[in-house]
């Protein structure tokens, strides 16, 4: 049986694995962590996402866990709207909910489908051999696969590896905080624009809500409590985020600089190898994509690369696909998180202004603005 080994057990890389399982590939994960707790709060599973869990059979168990309601959108600090729309309004356009649920839940749905034996955690890849599929771990150990998924993320040493001369993933100008907070009763979802700061707020099941925040700071700045670093930059902005802030445990706030790749590899393949997810596309937040992009490029890859076909045309037929598919996902994304990082007083009182001009055009307006993302199937 052909054997792949995906190395990476974050949300990419188990969805690759299942995704090959189900296409006949016998499957190896390698994880380098002594177990795949996942790094991060919380995610968005929006419907191409949803539609690319569908081929791996997981898609309802997530669609369970749809939280939102009411309205949704962009806000000013003193709450009022630039522009919204409501969860029914996008379910119904789409065929599907955007769904946030915490990394860990989603890990957990996926990891339990891993074929038995699969998974190798305290496994640190020292090297891959494109050419060959050889796979090198510590003590000299040599795993060969007739594929190798590289999932490890964006400071990808495979990626590096493949292409040495590629520009390494940058600071996107913002620091980020997320946290997880027990307060129940909120609904509705929203990002709220400020002066170079972004607060959102997403309710999850269970009466927890995913917050997270954005500062346009320079990067390394750390303070000795986050949480009273979020409550003075946020603590005055409309409700619920001072509340958020009160009841969040200031030990599980996380802060992270946010890098991302502005100019993806000349392929996302090399020889036996396939870069996936993070290692392939490293993109900032502000579309929610970044999982959802892994997710599609698990399926595609799985749907490309026969057991008993031609690894070489299918792994290039991926490469296409997903280049041509992720690369203006990456620079919308990274578009958009240029204006949040706007603090001139007059620029963002004309990005506001032209933001709530279209919001009056209708509810529909704001949401329309994904349809080329939204709107993929597998």
């Amino acid at each position: 049986m052909a054997h792949a080994v995906v190395v990476g057990a974050g949300i990419g890389g188990l969805t690759a694995a299942l995704a090959l399982a189900r296409k006949g590939w016998s499957v190896t994960v390698l994880e380098q962590a002594a177990s795949i707790e996942p790094v991060g709060a919380g995610l968005a599973v929006a419907p191409n996402a949803l539609r690319a869990l569908d081929v791996i059979g997981a898609g309802d168990d997530v669609r369970k866990l749809s939280a939102i309601q009411g309205q949704s959108g962009i806000r000013v600090p003193d709450g009022r709207w630039l522009s919204r729309t409501t969860a029914e309004d996008a379910t119904a356009r789409y065929g599907d909910p955007i769904v946030l649920l915490t990394r860990s839940a989603l890990v957990g749905i996926l990891a339990g489908r891993l074929p038995r034996g699969a998974l190798r955690v305290n496994t640190r890849v020292a090297s891959v051999d494109p050419a060959t599929g050889r796979v090198t771990v510590p003590g000299a150990e040599t795993i060969q696969a007739d594929l190798v998924v590289a999932a490890d993320g964006i400071r990808s040493r495979i990626r590096s590896a493949l292409f040495p001369g590629h520009p390494a993933p940058v600071y996107a100008g913002v620091t980020s905080w997320r946290a997880i907070v027990p307060l129940p009763g909120v609904t509705g979802a929203s990002e709220t624009w400020g002066h170079g700061l972004v607060f959102g707020v997403m309710p999850l099941a269970g009466g927890q809500v995913y917050c997270y925040a954005t500062a346009a700071v320079p990067a390394g700045l750390r303070a000795a409590d986050e949480r009273d670093e979020l409550l003075r930059l946020f603590g005055r902005w409309h409700d619920p985020i001072p509340a958020l802030l009160d009841a969040a445990d200031p030990a599980a706030v996380l802060r992270h600089d946010i890098h991302c790749l502005d100019a993806p590899p000349p392929a996302f393949h090399t020889g036996r190898v396939a870069l996936l997810g993070d290692a392939a596309h490293p993109m900032t937040p502000n579309l929610g994509q970044g999982a959802c992009q892994a997710m599609e490029d698990a399926v595609v890859l799985a749907d490309r690369v026969s057991p008993q076909g031609d690894l070489a045309a299918g792994l290039a037929a991926y490469s296409r696909e997903r280049l041509a598919r992720t690369t203006p996902i990456v620079r919308r994304s990274r578009a958009i998180g240029r204006l949040t990082r706007w603090r001139d007083p007059l620029a963002v009182a004309l990005r506001d202004g032209a933001m709530r001009a279209a919001g009056r055009l209708g509810p529909n307006v704001a949401i329309r603005q994904f349809d080329k993302v939204f709107d993929w199937r597998p």
